[in-house]
């Protein structure tokens, strides 16, 4: 599940020159964090979609970041409606898993189209096992009351499509700390990395 991430970043950068003047910058970066700083054990991050649409795209994204900024809790595990027996392992995690949800785990629900029952039941049951719940969604009050934090990408405005949210939103994830700086080796391993591929110790 991996990107090219110079077309990537060219998109977030365009995408946030065009924001800079409304609020959407903001909402998406304090989100970023939010998800950044609940997003601390590898293996721990649940992301899932609706029946319809699993986040594909989101995955890819936030598993480059992890990648590329040695953050390894922010590399999600895809949680899939119906995934098909012969799969590799990573693509064939089921609904089963967010039953198994516990506290120090975090459940992010990624939903555009309105949540159906099924899945607000899971998130609903994650709540309460303590497991931390956000969600991404296009107005689904339901979805949004049983998050500990959300950001909703109305579609009736023209400013920030659902799938530009979900790019800054995983380019904000990896973004430092306020008033910290990568390290000298950090920097250099990723321009290592955007010229020849990912560099191993």
């Amino acid at each position: 599940m991996r990107h090219d991430g110079a077309v990537d970043g060219d998109q977030v950068m365009m995408l946030r020159e065009v924001l800079a003047a409304t609020g959407w910058l903001g909402r998406t970066r304090e989100f970023g964090r939010a998800l950044r700083g609940s997003a601390r054990t590898p293996g721990g991050l649940l992301l899932v979609g609706t029946p319809a649409a699993d986040p594909w795209h989101l995955a890819a994204h936030l598993d480059d970041e992890s990648r590329l900024n040695s953050l390894p809790g922010l590399a999600p595990v895809l949680v899939r409606w119906s995934p098909p027996p012969d799969a590799p392992a990573h693509l064939r995690v089921g609904l089963e898993r967010l039953e198994a949800a516990r506290r120090g785990e975090t459940l992010f629900v990624v939903a555009e189209d309105e949540a159906p029952v099924p899945l607000l039941e899971r998130v609903d049951d994650a709540r309460r096992t303590g497991a931390t719940i956000l969600a991404l969604d296009g107005g689904d009050r339901e979805l949004g009351g049983l998050a500990h934090e959300s950001l909703t990408v109305p579609p009736d405005q023209a400013l920030l499509s659902f799938d530009g949210a979900q790019h800054l939103v995983s380019a904000a994830a990896a973004e430092p700390a306020a008033g910290r700086r990568p390290g000298l080796r950090h920097r250099l391993a990723r321009l290592l990395e955007t010229v020849s591929g990912p560099v191993v110790d």
